[in-house]
C-alpha cells in the first residue's frame, strides 16, 4: 500500500507546510514557472495560469479555516477582473482564472461581488462560441478556428453560471463544446490530439496539429490529462452516459501507457532523445490523478471506480516519493520535473504552478475535502 493511502494526513501536513512557505516567497506574485534556482517567476495577471496559486490558498483555506489564507487570496479575482478593463490577453483559460479566485470566493464565503466577476467572466468565454464548427475558440490572434483539448477544463464556469443566472445558454455552448470533442479529439484507442483547427466560416475540420505534443498523431499526457478530467466533469454536471463512458476510454488509455514509476512522459509517444530518455511531465499525473479520483467518485464502488482510484493513489504515491521538494525549504514549487512545452524548448524540467495545484487538490481529496472548485 503506498505511502500516500498510509499517511494522507501526513502528506497533507507537508502541503500545509510547504504552501506557508510558498506564501512567504510567492506573495502577491502571479506565478508560472520555477526552474533551476526554485523561484517562481511572475506573470502578467491574464496570462492562463494565474489563477492556480490563489487556488491552493483556497483549498488550503477551506481544509482549515485558517484566515490567513483567505487574506492572501481574497482580492485575486477583484485583480484579475480589472484587466478586462485594459487592453488584455484573456481567452479560453478564463476559467482556470476566475474558478480558483472569483467562484470559489463566492462559494466559500457567499460575496457577491465575486459572483458577478465571475459571471462576467463566464460571458465572455460563451462570446468565443463558434456557431458553426460547436467549438469555443482558443487563444487570440487570428487563430480564428483553432480549438485545443485545455478547454474541456474550463467548461465548469459554463456550468456554474448557468446555474447561478437560471440562464442555460451556458450549459448549452459547454454541451455543445464537449460533444464536439468527443467526436474531433478523442481517438478511438482513447489517446487525444491538443489542437483541432476548424474552418472558422463553414465550420469544417481542417487538421490535427500537434500543439504541444511531440506531433499531430502523438499522444500528449497533459492534454489526455485534461480530457479525462473534463469529461468525467461532463458527466458529473449532465448526467449523460456518453461522457462518462468516453472518460473512461480516456482514462484507460492514459493508465495503460504510464511508465513503472506511474508518472507519465511528456508525451506517451515521443521518441527518445539522446541518452537522457523522455522528460516526464508530473503536472500531467497530478491533473490526471485528480482527474481519476473524480472517476473513481462517480462511478462509485463499481470495479472499474476501484481501479481508477487505486491508479490515482498510484500516481499520488510517485509524485510524493520522488518528485517532491519536502527537504528543500528554498525551492518555491511543490513538484519538479514538469514539462511545459517540449516542442518548443520551454520549461522542460521545471515547477509548474497548475502542477503543484492538481496535486495540492488530488491530497485534499484523499484527506476528505468535499467541494470543488472545477
Amino acid at each position: 500500500m503506498s505511502r500516500v493511502i498510509e499517511n494522507r494526513q501526513e502528506v497533507w501536513n507537508q502541503i500545509k507546510s510547504k504552501t506557508d512557505r510558498m506564501l512567504e516567497g510567492i506573495g502577491n506574485k502571479s506565478p508560472h514557472v520555477a526552474g533551476a534556482n526554485g523561484i517562481y517567476d511572475d506573470m502578467r495577471l491574464d496570462w492562463w495560469t494565474s489563477g492556480f496559486w490563489p487556488g491552493i490558498l483556497w483549498i488550503i483555506y477551506d481544509m482549515t479555516g485558517d484566515e490567513r489564507y483567505k487574506n492572501a487570496a481574497w482580492d485575486w479575482d477583484e485583480r484579475l477582473s480589472k484587466r478586462f478593463l485594459e487592453d488584455h490577453y484573456f481567452d479560453h483559460d478564463v476559467g482556470f482564472q476566475f474558478l480558483p479566485t472569483a467562484v470559489i470566493k463566492n462559494k466559500l464565503t457567499g460575496d457577491a461581488d465575486a459572483a458577478r466577476r465571475a459571471l462576467f467572466a463566464a460571458n465572455y468565454l460563451t462570446g468565443r462560441f463558434n456557431l458553426k464548427g460547436s467549438f469555443i475558440r482558443a487563444w487570440n490572434g487570428d487563430k480564428y478556428g483553432w480549438s485545443i483539448i485545455d478547454t474541456m477544463m474550463n467548461l465548469s464556469l459554463l456550468f456554474w453560471a448557468s446555474e447561478e443566472s437560471g440562464d442555460p445558454r451556458f450549459a448549452h455552448i459547454a454541451r455543445a463544446h464537449a460533444d464536439m470533442v468527443m467526436k474531433q479529439f478523442i481517438r478511438e484507442d482513447g489517446s487525444v490530439h491538443h489542437i483541432i483547427r476548424f474552418d472558422p466560416v463553414s465550420g469544417e475540420r481542417a487538421e490535427a496539429m500537434g500543439g504541444q505534443g511531440a506531433a499531430p498523431d502523438s499522444a500528449w499526457s497533459r492534454g489526455a490529462a485534461w480530457a479525462l478530467y473534463g469529461l468525467t466533469n461532463m458527466y458529473r454536471y449532465t448526467g449523460d452516459s456518453a461522457y462518462l463512458g468516453t472518460a473512461e476510454r480516456v482514462a484507460n488509455f492514459f493508465i495503460a501507457s504510464l511508465p513503472d514509476n506511474h508518472v507519465p512522459p511528456w508525451d506517451f509517444r515521443a521518441e527518445q532523445e539522446g541518452e537522457e530518455g523522455i522528460p516526464r511531465d508530473s503536472s500531467a499525473g497530478a491533473i490526471a490523478a485528480s482527474g481519476l479520483l473524480e472517476l473513481a467518485d462517480v462511478l462509485h464502488e463499481a470495479e472499474g471506480g476501484r481501479l481508477y482510484g487505486i491508479a490515482a493513489r498510484r500516481i499520488l504515491s510517485s509524485l510524493h516519493e520522488h518528485y517532491g521538494t519536502w527537504n528543500d525549504s528554498k525551492h518555491e514549487g511543490i513538484l519538479i520535473e514538469g514539462t511545459g512545452h517540449k516542442p518548443a524548448g520551454q520549461n522542460v524540467n521545471v515547477s509548474l504552478i497548475y502542477g503543484d495545484y492538481f496535486y495540492v487538490e488530488a491530497v485534499a481529496k484523499l484527506n476528505g475535502w468535499q467541494r470543488r472548485i472545477f
